[in-house]
């Protein structure tokens, strides 16, 4: 039996008819067509399927859709401003943390998250956010650069 689940995504309020066994990346993917989230492992294990929902990471392969009524959700989609790259993203570029790309979007959510939340995360903070992420090209070395990185232009950004 369809219902219909009203939220925001990326700033915009959206309706959508689901069934009631999707999960938040099926209705990414395949309603909303935000295909900037990446589906992985589908067992809360890889970390490429990272949202931010009313404020805090989650995996969307695990999130019931039916769970969404009147949530906040940003997708990579929603982070970047006019064609800008958010400085989380630059950051990773900049460190050369990116390589197929694959699981970088979570990351940047995750980070995005955790910045947001705590602008002076610690080290161990950040490695503890990251340790949920799985990564098979780049290595993690220039992942923790990336994410320092990413904090400091956070902290020099000007508001826009």
């Amino acid at each position: 039996m369809a219902q219909k689940i009203n939220f925001r995504v990326n700033g915009v309020r959206r309706t959508v008819e689901i069934e009631g066994w999707e999960k938040l990346i099926d209705v990414l993917r395949e309603k909303l067509e935000l295909t900037g989230t990446k589906r992985g492992c589908e067992d809360l294990t890889c970390g490429t399927c990272v949202v931010v929902v009313d404020g805090v990471a989650k995996r969307s392969c695990s999130l019931a859709a039916t769970k969404l009524e009147n949530t906040e959700v940003l997708t990579i989609e929603g982070l970047s401003s006019g064609g800008n790259l958010h400085p989380i993203q630059k950051a990773l570029i900049d460190a050369g943390a990116v390589q197929c790309g694959y699981c970088t979007p979570g990351i940047v959510m995750e980070l995005y998250a955790l910045f947001t939340k705590n602008p002076n995360a610690s080290e161990e903070e950040i490695i503890e956010s990251l340790s949920h992420h799985l990564c098979r090209c780049t290595g993690y070395e220039a992942i923790m650069e990336g994410a320092k990185l990413a904090q400091s232009y956070l902290k020099t950004a000007k508001p826009s």
